[in-house]
């Protein structure tokens, strides 16, 4: 019985043999076991003969086994299951050797103890019993762990912690090859014999053809799920070619791309972000999101350092990692990132024709989602995407080239249109028409203004508005503040606004915009050789985006039309020099013909030498003076000697008649009058005030301007600014005016015919010139200074006055005052003959007495000539000059004597 059993068994070996289609070299391996059982076939040892059959029957049902398995797992599983009916261990476990990384790689692990969460560690081959046995080729056996030492402590002491105290290594190897080691352990000392190690030493070989087959199959559907996996990346790469070349808008082509690298991949985000050398960051232009994936929206901007992404740029090379590391990444990008629960990614340059165009960036929500093979993948993908960057850039490019190149065109027609505007316009206004029809062809513009500066008056005026609509009146003041054209003014550089809103627009000015309906527009300052001259402004009833092209543009037009404003200024201001200075020739020639020697101011006496005195003191000042005088006693000698001494006197002295010129031309003759302010008035006329700017003003009889004519002269002197006939527009000036007058002001003001309060206003200073009866010691001087004049221009040689001739001149009362002694002297001129004046006494009637008909009282007497001295000395009592002195007497006895009479100044 026990003999066929044996060839029973034995066939049944062979048939398994077979069956799984072993090699010969591995069927060496089981060949011992069938040829020991051909030994045993008829021996006497029946109880160790039923042992070792239970052993390979064990053996053979696992060989039969290991034809239908596939993986170590479940060859182990099997191995466990089959084996331990006969050899009682608590673990096996195969170690591979990986050469790659020299370590004995622990694959499976089948137990009944060892947790499989927790396995031993892979070690390298010279820390591990293992890899000794896989160096030796020889089974080592551990009987007793507890008390074995070696040179592999660490794996002796991992062992013990897990109650492990045999451990039995076999090598694997199989068609010379040495695979590595099949382990056994059990918590029991000295577990198996040499019966059970010789079994497990067969089971061991039977294990190393098993895993050279397990291995084989792995690497063959391995290299088929990389073949397919290759194939599905050329697929990928060639629709991605595809997309390339179809696709030139950057956003479409990403969600084409993206689409088909989750087929292959497990992506949720795919960013292109584009460097962006303004800010010198990153900025992402496309991405594109797999289902519950949220993106980083379109402009967003990533630093350069301490991300991914920055970090792939700046080196050139592929940043991809299976967990994002925070304290590798810092930055505040990455760890939103992170926070928003994606984990595995990387970013991977864009390079085209050796230029960094960007990045191309992904993310997932696992950790370590992109294999080897993935990584060349996206890199290839990044390539593509490369040129399609560069493509579309180009494209970009060549397309704001072409619209650039369009726009240029126009610009350059309509700044030719203005050119020739600038050329040919010297008015403000067809001026300003045509660059408003001009504007109107490249913008949608409602109203275009001008508003230029006026230095006079530090303001801002509204000059010309040629739109339908406008509603700004000439000349109007513009603040400076609170609306475009005075910020543009003032800070020097453009001011456009999408809406008229905001603290920085809260004046009335821009109210009346808002409430006209306006929505959008701005100011453009007008700067011609470093000055700025005013703003162009405009104004649109749509909300308006000002793109940078029409920023240019607006300051381009804004260049030419300031050079146009100032030729006009300019032009404006040599027609009113022109006019001024023909005006000045005028007078200046009037002057010369007048022959008065206005250097010369002839007299002697004290109460002249005291109004000399007064001109010395006014003279530097710019204040009014008013000079009261009778006809002929040298009022406009007076008033020329203040301004020849004056700070003014480098520029015109105008003089005014106000008694020879009418009462109706009188207001043009002062302030002047634009063409057509009334029948007559054919061209423009500059007024004497405006002619006289910087200079002295002398207004002659004062006391004949027309009251209706009085509030502008006091505007004009209190505010020093007017406006011509038929002007709207302000004029600013700056005279000092003299008045003269031979007439009782202070009565005309009593009999309300003269203001009282432009009476004041020309009484700042008056200086009274007293009549030449009054001071007779200035005859004698002015009687030879004519006589001298005029024989010069007659050429006749006069050398003397005879003593009775002056004594008449003296007595004589001279009604006339100085101008009557200049004609009688130029008349007795005319008729010497000899080197002496001949004077015709008989005309010298004596004078009348210069005081009252009539003295009553030698205190009258007393009273009338002390008040005489007071007023020679000009109420100074004391001093070398003074009354007292002039009288003879103390300053005590005088003040007692004016006391007494009741003689006071204010009186």
């Amino acid at each position: 019985m026990p003999k066929y059993r044996h060839r029973q068994l034995a066939v049944r070996i062979e048939l398994s043999r077979l069956r799984i289609g072993w090699k010969a070299e591995q069927y060496c391996a089981i060949l011992p076991l069938v040829q020991l059982l051909q030994i045993v076939d008829g021996g006497s040892q029946q109880a160790k003969l039923d042992i070792r059959v239970r052993q390979y029957q064990a053996l053979l049902q696992a060989a039969e086994s290991i034809a239908a398995q596939r993986d170590l797992k479940s060859l182990l599983e099997v191995l466990k299951e089959r084996l331990q009916v006969v050899v009682k261990f608590d673990a096996v476990q195969v170690l591979l050797y990986d050469p790659e990384q020299n370590l004995m790689r622990r694959h499976v692990l089948e137990s009944v103890n060892l947790s499989r969460d927790n396995p031993l560690p892979d070690l390298p081959i010279e820390e591990s019993l293992a890899g000794s046995v896989w160096q030796a080729q020889q089974p080592l056996l551990v009987a007793d762990l507890d008390s074995y030492e070696s040179r592999y402590p660490r794996v002796i002491r991992e062992l013990r912690g897990y109650g492990v105290k045999t451990a039995y290594f076999l090598p694997l190897t199989s068609q010379g090859r040495r695979l590595g080691t099949l382990g056994f352990f059990s918590p029991r000392e000295a577990a198996w014999g040499e019966d059970d190690q010789e079994f497990l030493e067969h089971v061991a070989k039977m294990v190393a053809v098993a895993v050279d087959d397990t291995i084989n199959f792995e690497s063959a559907r391995a290299a088929n799920a990389e073949l397919k996996r290759h194939l599905e990346h050329l697929r990928l790469i060639l629709d991605i070619t595809t997309a390339v070349v179809s696709e030139l808008e950057l956003r479409e082509l990403l969600k084409v791309i993206s689409s088909s690298i989750r087929v292959v991949i497990e992506i949720d985000i795919v960013t292109v972000a584009l460097f962006d050398h303004e800010t010198g960051q990153l900025r992402t232009i496309a991405t594109d999101a797999g289902p519950g994936a949220r993106p980083r929206s379109e402009g967003f901007l990533v630093p350069l350092e301490d991300t991914p992404a920055g970090l792939a740029f700046t080196s050139g090379q592929p940043v991809l990692f299976d967990t994002l590391d925070l304290n590798r990444f810092p930055s505040d990008v990455s760890r939103q990132v992170y926070e928003s629960g994606y984990r595995g990614g990387g970013s991977i340059p864009l390079i085209a024709k050796g230029r960094k165009l960007g990045v191309l960036g992904f993310a997932s929500k696992y950790e370590k989602a992109f294999s080897d093979s993935d990584k060349d993948l996206l890199c290839q993908v990044a390539n593509q995407i490369a040129i399609a960057v560069d493509n579309a850039l180009n494209f970009e490019r060549a397309r704001k080239a072409e619209q650039l190149a369009k726009n240029q065109s126009e610009r350059l027609g309509l700044l030719l249109e203005i050119n020739n505007a600038v050329v040919s316009n010297l008015d403000l206004q067809s001026l300003m028409k045509t660059i408003s029809f001009c504007l109107g062809k490249v913008s949608q513009y409602d109203t275009v203004g001008l508003a230029l500066y006026d230095a006079e008056t530090n303001q801002l005026r509204a000059y010309s508005n040629p739109s339908d609509q406008a509603f700004i009146d000439e000349g109007q003041p513009i603040p400076f503040e609170g609306s475009a054209p005075g910020l543009a003014f003032t800070t020097g550089k453009p001011v456009l606004l999408d809406r008229y809103q905001g603290e920085a627009l809260n004046s009335e000015f821009s109210m009346r915009f808002r409430r006209a309906g306006f929505k959008s527009g701005g100011a453009v300052p007008l700067i011609a050789h470093g000055r700025t001259l005013g703003t162009l402004g405009f104004a649109t009833l749509r909300e308006a985006t000002f793109s940078d092209e029409e920023v240019e543009m607006l300051c381009q037009i804004a260049n030419q039309v300031a050079i146009a404003v100032e030729n006009v200024l300019v032009f404006r201001e040599i027609e009113t020099l022109k006019n001024k200075l023909a005006s000045e020739k005028l007078y200046l020639e009037d002057e010369i013909r007048t022959e008065h020697n206005f250097e010369h101011l002839i007299g002697v006496s004290p109460s002249f030498k005291r109004i000399l005195k007064q001109v010395e003191t006014v003279a530097p000042t710019d204040s009014a003076v008013l000079i009261r005088g009778e006809t002929g006693t040298g009022k406009e000698l007076l008033a020329r000697a203040i301004h020849d001494l004056s700070t003014r006197r480098e520029r015109t002295m105008v003089k005014i008649n106000c008694a020879a010129i009418p009462t109706g031309l009188l207001e043009s003759e002062l302030f002047g009058h634009e063409k057509g302010a009334f029948t007559g008035a054919i061209s423009q006329r500059i007024g004497r005030f405006e002619l006289a700017n910087k200079g002295t003003l002398f207004l002659d009889e004062v006391g004949d301007i027309p009251l209706e004519l009085q509030p502008k002269l006091l505007r004009v002197l209190q505010e020093q600014e007017f406006e011509r006939l038929g002007s709207t527009r302000t004029q600013r000036v700056d005279v000092r005016l003299v008045a003269a007058t031979n007439t009782a002001l202070e009565q005309m003001v009593a009999d309300k015919k003269y203001r009282s309060d432009l009476y004041y206003r020309l009484n700042v200073f008056p200086i009274t010139i007293p009549p030449l009866r009054e001071r007779r010691e200035d005859i004698p001087p002015l009687a030879r200074f004519f006589t001298q004049k005029y024989a010069r221009r007659l050429k006749k040689g006069i050398e003397a006055i005879p003593a009775e001739a002056m004594a008449a001149l003296t007595g004589y009362a001279w009604p006339g005052n100085v101008r009557e002694l200049e004609h009688f002297i130029e008349r007795a001129v005319i008729l010497t003959q000899g080197p002496d004046l001949d004077v015709s006494i008989s005309e010298l009637k004596p004078s009348a007495p210069t005081g009252p008909a009539s003295i009553s009282t030698l205190e009258a007497a007393e009273r009338e000539h002390i008040l005489r001295a007071l007023e020679e000395s000009n109420w100074v009592v004391g001093g070398p000059n003074g009354a007292a002195a002039r009288l003879g007497m103390k300053r005590t006895t005088l003040q007692s004597r004016m006391q007494k009479l009741g003689l006071d100044r204010a009186r």
